[in-house]
């Protein structure tokens, strides 16, 4: 499991495109018929992907985590933006369609992802955060999730916001996680951008065009950078960063946090006019 290290405000003013990239771009999560992870030093997170083909993809143990298994002292949560797929949590079987949200508590062992239908495999993103608490494993489907409609089509940003677990949903330890669906026409996800001091945040990209891209906006509101995305691409943002993004066309992308609390308006929004 690779492992991605904190960057200081400071040094990231002077990264270039590829040390911006190696410093907070994850890449090459989906890969067909495994699984890759990354461990992070923010807020100790793990992002991570399976896309399962023929054969089930079970999730093992790492000794990084110097634990007996991977969520002995972990919590997960797990949102499919591919076909659909079955996850295995011990003796019991949970399916999910696409968008649909599996949250995994602290302790269970035994799991494992398969697709239905290997030519058409699930894709399963994947965050998990440490977990002083035990909470129960819990599905929600993406049609009983309650979307919230935002933005407008005249700035651009008109999108629904999906909410799983959080403070109202799936109870979970510290680990909050949702998605975002722009709408036809719509290409920016969030503007006025904003931070969260106390949270760190990971967005993964989906439903990006094979010939599309989407510019994702990082740093300090004085000292932004961009890095360019493509499909099933991941970011990691530290707390001290804005995360804003625009495509060459509409998109989806899974937002998780993790860190001082699970309020989802807990945020410090930024006037445009103080970007630079």
């Amino acid at each position: 499991m690779k492992t991605l290290y904190s960057v200081h405000p400071e040094d990231f003013k002077a990264y270039q495109t590829e040390r911006i990239r190696e410093r907070f771009l994850l890449d090459s999560l989906v890969k067909p018929g495994g699984a890759e992870f990354v461990y992070t030093h923010y807020d100790r997170m793990i992002v991570g992907a399976a896309s399962p083909s023929s054969s089930e993809v079970i999730l093992e143990n790492d000794e990084a985590l110097k634990a007996a298994s991977f969520l002995e002292r972990r919590e997960m949560g797990v949102i499919n933006v591919g076909a659909g797929g079955t996850i295995r949590v011990g003796d019991r079987s949970f399916a999910l369609d696409k968008l649909d949200c599996l949250y995994i508590g602290r302790g269970e062992t035994d799991i494992s992802f398969s697709s239905n239908d290997a030519s058409q495999p699930a894709v399963f993103f994947i965050l998990s955060a440490p977990a002083h608490a035990t909470y129960p494993t819990s599905l929600l489907k993406a049609a009983d999730a309650t979307p919230a409609a935002l933005g407008s089509k005249e700035t651009s940003n008109e999108r629904t916001i999906y909410k799983y677990i959080h403070k109202d949903g799936i109870q979970s330890c510290q680990l909050v996680m949702g998605l975002t669906i722009l709408q036809p026409g719509s290409v920016w996800n969030t503007m006025p951008p904003h931070t969260h001091d106390r949270r760190m945040e990971a967005y993964f990209y989906f439903d990006v065009p094979e010939t599309g891209a989407v510019f994702h906006y990082m740093g300090q509101p004085g000292e932004t950078r961009h890095v360019l995305v493509k499909n099933y691409d991941a970011v990691v943002s530290p707390p001290w960063s804005i995360h804003a993004g625009s495509g060459t066309s509409n998109y989806g992308f899974i937002w998780g946090m993790a860190g001082e609390n699970m309020a989802f308006t807990d945020m410090d929004a930024i006037d445009i006019r103080h970007l630079r």
